[in-house]
């Protein structure tokens, strides 16, 4: 059974970053494609940034796009996502959920995760 632990979260200026690491532990995560996802207080959980199994494919949601990279060693069974420039709306709880099936590219359609980790808060502030 797949076990996703976030980490990394935590309490940033704007304009500074973070890296959040999703750790997976049960089976390889190379059979899986990943997902960022973040949930704003009030808002509805949004996608961030998702990879397929390889890596050699990435989508970003509006949001992120030229100020997040997400990246995943297999290895270490893990996925990153580094966040650069945060601002306080990138305020939330940020999930990452893998999905089963294979595709070539990445998608970033929540419905199509099946497994989910319990989140890591990330508050931009000053």
């Amino acid at each position: 059974q797949l076990q996703l632990v976030e980490s990394g979260g935590g309490l940033v200026q704007p304009g500074g970053s973070l890296r959040l690491s999703c750790a997976a532990s049960g089976v390889p995560l190379d059979a899986y494609a990943i997902g960022w996802f973040r949930q704003a207080p009030g808002k509805e959980r949004e996608g961030v940034a998702c990879i397929n199994r390889s890596g050699g494919s990435l989508e970003y949601a509006d949001p992120g796009k030229g100020r997040f990279i997400i990246s995943r060693d297999n290895v270490l069974n893990t996925v990153y996502l580094q966040m650069n420039s945060l601002k306080p709306e990138d305020t939330g709880v940020y999930y990452c959920a893998a999905r089963v099936r294979w595709t070539a590219q990445a998608i970033c359609t929540e419905s199509l995760y099946e497994y989910w980790g319990q989140g890591t808060q990330v508050t931009v502030s000053s």
